[in-house]
């Protein structure tokens, strides 16, 4: 039986991998029997909303052994899961992917928009390595905004070339990149576009994804997001 995987302090992220990409259909149990083929498993969970418990589209799996979990990435990344080719990376390299820096802000939507439909918007242009929270403001009223996070910048550069001023939800959305934490410096500078060239494991997931037929040219714009009223 699949349970929830503990804290971050209580696992073993060397040996947790991140998947992504995954169908609403998807639940715990069945990540489990898939990827148990690779080895024994520890623990699974799915972060799901606590309302609509719904999931934004990706979970944790913690093998045994962090030999399986670095096998799983070779054989279980791309591989279809109700249509839908999953995306599976080491949970631990995460953290050192989110300081690259390719975060953008999409501002001004509407209050239909929940973190599934932003993931799938957006998800369409690169890997998003982080969850996608959405924040409203309840004095401004419908002036909702949220941050999605990119492992590379050719991701964040489409998104945004892409989708800003698009329409989602009857809405036209601002798309730039956010600003750094206490900072009014916006993230996308030449430096850390310098320092993403030169780090290892971006280069390494980069070099993956490509070999796995990831990164496959210019992306489609979702039907649902639209320039507006001709």
């Amino acid at each position: 039986m699949a349970t929830a995987l503990g804290p971050p302090a209580e696992r073993n992220q060397e040996a947790t991998c991140y998947v992504g990409n995954i169908d609403q259909q998807v639940n715990d149990e069945i990540l489990w029997e898939l990827f148990l083929q690779i080895g024994p498993i520890a623990n699974v969970y799915i972060p799901k909303d606590r309302i609509t418990n719904t999931h934004s589209g990706y979970g944790f799996i913690e093998f045994k052994s962090e030999q399986d979990a670095d096998y799983a990435i070779k054989v279980m990344n791309m591989v279809k899961l109700f249509g839908k080719p999953i995306k599976v990376n080491k949970a631990s390299q995460d953290k050192k992917v989110l300081d690259v820096g390719a975060n953008i802000f999409v501002g001004n939507l509407d209050p239909e928009i929940d973190e599934k439909m932003l993931f799938d918007t957006f998800g369409a242009f690169g890997n998003i390595i982080s969850q996608v929270k959405i924040e409203r403001d309840p004095l401004k009223g419908n002036r909702g905004h949220g941050i999605i996070s990119f492992d590379r910048f050719e991701s964040s550069d489409m998104a945004k070339y892409s989708m800003n001023n698009m329409y989602l939800a009857g809405r036209q959305i601002t798309v730039d990149y956010a600003f750094k934490k206490d900072s009014k410096e916006k993230h996308g500078s030449k430096a850390e576009r310098l320092l993403a060239a030169n780090n290892p494991v971006l280069q390494q997931q980069q070099q993956q994804a490509m070999m796995a037929g990831l990164i496959t040219g210019v992306p489609q714009v979702p039907s649902y997001a639209y320039q507006g009223p001709s």
